[in-house]
């Protein structure tokens, strides 16, 4: 089977650390826009973090935000312009920390939008910083010792925490780490934009990612960090689906 270079990601140098999840999870949610025929009418919101260079990948709208407003911008463009298909593409630190309250409350509203969720459990692009996915244990720049249960608290689970909120019509969990996860990731992002073009509501997919230069390993100590660490403190599955 021959794989071409989908028609929504640019060709273009990526900036990612060699053994990053990123560029993976631009492929998969470029290759579902292109499948569902959307391009042309879908705008996605970049956050402050690794990712913030998103409109260098996506040949598609993609309006830069302040760091952890993509929610809200990207609630305004859907009440705007109804017809767009508008997806948010956010980092642990932009969607969970300073961007708490604007996920927190587009989801309890019911926005109907896509977010693109990628938990790597450190802060990339300021230097590995702990973030509010950092496991207990977990050595980070701020957190030299490891992250602790009475100090610094556990780590944030988003899934879950958006799950008792009325308003959330689908939320999964996956990852890139192996091959088998990166089909199941695919199928989860689909469905997370067909909800939206359906009119269902609002839909997250969490993705457990990468960060080998962060976390002072190698590529391959990196993917094993994720199946044997993180998938333990953050469970895959589907959270919530009323679709």
């Amino acid at each position: 089977m021959e794989f071409e270079r989908p028609t929504t990601l640019l060709e273009t140098r990526t900036h990612y650390c060699p053994g990053c999840g990123h560029g993976i999870v631009h492929r998969l949610v470029a290759e579902v826009i292109d499948e569902l025929g959307i391009r042309e009418r879908t705008i996605g919101t970049a956050p402050v973090g690794c990712a913030v260079l998103l409109y260098d990948y996506f040949n598609c709208d993609i309006i830069e935000c302040a760091h952890g407003r993509p929610p809200a911008v990207a609630t305004g463009l859907k009440r705007v312009l109804p017809d767009r298909i508008v997806f948010t593409y956010q980092g642990d630190g932009d969607l969970a920390a300073i961007g708490t309250s604007e996920t927190i409350h587009t989801a309890n509203r019911g926005e109907n939008i896509t977010a693109i969720f990628v938990n790597n459990a450190v802060y990339g692009m300021t230097g590995g910083q702990m973030a509010p996915t950092t496991l207990l244990g977990q050595s980070t720049t701020t957190s030299p010792d490891g992250r602790g249960l009475n100090h610094e608290g556990p780590p944030l689970k988003v899934c879950e925490l958006l799950a008792s909120l009325d308003g959330v019509t689908y939320l999964e969990r996956v990852a890139v780490s192996t091959a088998k996860d990166t089909i199941k990731a695919r199928k989860a992002i689909r469905k997370a934009f067909v909800n939206q073009i359906e009119g269902k509501g609002y839909s997250l997919v969490e993705v457990l990612s990468m960060c080998p230069t962060d976390w002072k390993l190698s590529p391959q100590q990196g993917v094993d960090f994720v199946n044997h660490q993180m998938k333990k403190v953050f469970p895959l599955g589907v959270y919530k689906d009323r679709s």
